[in-house]
């Protein structure tokens, strides 16, 4: 593992890479990589913390210093149809262009990369420590992928040519030029889709809707393996004719073969006030997307549910029985059902 770094007594020039989407304005340059589009200041950052206007130019500084480095089940991302029970070389740095009322990782995503220890760890030192821990792939995670994309890209891009698979962990709020580009190296990619309401992800993450129902159809489209979260908040997400809502139009849009994932609510940050996520609440949201036509629902952080399991959707047949973030049974031969036949979507090995 790489050694960590304070970089208190570093130029933040060694970690920093200039953007690779910004136009120069005369307020000053403006920052295209998602839907903000910051107008930055000299000597001033955008609302993501880690993009900054130095002599004029935006540059990230986010650039081979992740603040977390850890090797996670894929489980955990979560990813449930994509290389069950392999190992993922996880990176986070600090800063987020959301800024979610419930963000569980708040500590860092809600600072800059200048104020948090981090690791020394450029792209070829990545892949690198990913191969010798003989990770099947690299996900990039933890806060938002999105707000250090220069650094993600060019990791992707070296790990692609080591044979090493992609994942983002996102909220998806990006705009459409980057976001295919990124695809060229991105294999699969975990998209948080926090409400079907623009009002809700205003009050809730500061950010909107729409641009991520694109993001979702882009990286179907581009052939990105896709698997949709949506975190049950009491009295924020818990509507069911939201949910409803929600499913009829992944449905609509040629999503229902893609797993979505319904996650508990745990108290944190700013809504630290409220309850857990009740599990009928998760059931019946599961219900909902399962009469609604998608074929593979989860439910997350509640532990011992057989809803964490992959039930093949002809025969009912268990294929992946797991337990937390540990495969213990996998029925699946070359991604079909073992009793049936049924071709399973995923990516699988």
């Amino acid at each position: 593992m790489a050694a960590l770094l304070n970089h208190t007594d570093q130029s933040f020039l060694k970690w920093s890479k200039e953007g690779m989407y910004w136009t120069p304005t005369p307020r000053g340059p403006k920052c295209l990589i998602c839907p903000n589009e910051c107008v930055i200041q000299e000597g001033r950052s955008g609302r993501c913390r880690n993009r900054i206007n130095y002599q004029g130019k935006i540059y990230s500084v986010a650039y081979g210093n992740p603040c977390a480095v850890h090797i996670d089940p894929i489980e955990k991302k979560p990813l449930n149809h994509f290389l069950p029970g392999s190992k993922a070389f996880s990176i986070g740095t600090a800063g987020c262009n959301l800024a979610c009322k419930n963000c569980q990782n708040w500590t860092i995503s809600q600072v800059s990369p200048m104020e948090t220890r981090n690791y020394d760890l450029m792209p070829d030192q990545l892949v690198g420590q990913a191969l010798a821990a003989r990770c099947k792939s690299i996900a990039y995670t933890y806060t938002e992928p999105v707000s250090y994309y220069e650094y993600t890209f060019d990791s992707a891009r070296l790990a692609r040519q080591e044979g090493i698979k992609n994942v983002l962990v996102t909220a998806g709020y990006i705009n459409d030029e980057p976001l295919r580009n990124w695809c060229k190296y991105i294999d699969a990619a975990r998209v948080d889709l926090k409400s079907f309401s623009n009002d809700i992800y205003k009050k809730l993450s500061a950010g909107a809707l729409q641009p991520v129902l694109n993001t979702l159809k882009t990286f179907a489209e581009l052939g990105v393996w896709l698997e949709i979260i949506n975190l049950v908040v009491p009295g924020w997400t818990d509507n069911p004719d939201l949910i409803q809502r929600m499913c009829g139009w992944l449905a609509e849009n040629g999503l229902a073969g893609y797993p979505l994932h319904f996650d508990r609510f745990h108290p944190d940050y700013k809504l630290s006030q409220l309850p857990p996520t009740p599990v009928e609440t998760l059931t019946k949201a599961r219900e909902i997307a399962l009469t609604s036509g998608i074929q593979y629902v989860y439910i997350g952080n509640v532990p011992g549910l057989d809803a964490q399991n992959t039930i093949c959707p002809r025969c009912r047949e268990t294929l992946i029985e797991r337990r937390g973030f540990t495969v213990v049974r996998n029925n699946l031969a070359k991604g079909t059902c073992k009793k049936c036949g049924e071709k399973i979507p995923g990516v699988w090995e």
